[in-house]
């Protein structure tokens, strides 16, 4: 592979018109999954999934068979029309889904999850056994 110069013989505003293009947002960029922080306590895990702009409504969270599934699905179309045409039509479509193997030390059971302010949390309590113990002095007889 090699590298190849910017031909800077092109007219200014072919080079315009691409340089415009590779900065907008394009709408592939909206099908990537949400960045999730995975936080481990004491006590429990913590997932937090950046979902801005989403209603709780939109999520799904499943678990089978230790495999936690978040996905979430959003449809949105506005419509503008003047005398029956239309005049503006735009619809846009989000939709994401990850999946993470749980270990054996969250309990299955106690699972919750909360979404504010565009991050969803999802709260994975660990087992009793599990749990981080205080150090225990043992004494000598």
């Amino acid at each position: 592979m090699s590298l190849v110069r910017w031909n800077t013989h092109w007219p200014n505003t072919v080079a315009h018109l691409l340089d415009n293009f590779l900065e907008q947002d394009l709408p592939l960029s909206r099908s990537h999954a949400p960045a999730v922080n995975i936080k481990e306590e004491a006590d429990h895990f913590q997932l937090e999934v950046a979902a801005p702009g989403l209603q709780k409504e939109d999520f799904n969270i499943d678990l089978n068979k230790q495999v936690l599934t978040i996905s979430a699905e959003r449809k949105e179309e506005q419509t503008q029309e003047e005398q029956g045409k239309y005049t503006r039509r735009e619809f846009s479509y989000q939709a994401f889904r990850r999946a993470f193997n749980l270990p054996d030390t969250v309990d299955e059971e106690a699972i919750s999850a909360k979404y504010e302010n565009g991050v969803l949390y999802v709260h994975l309590p660990k087992r009793d056994e599990a749990k981080v113990k205080a150090l225990r002095q043992i004494s000598i007889s």
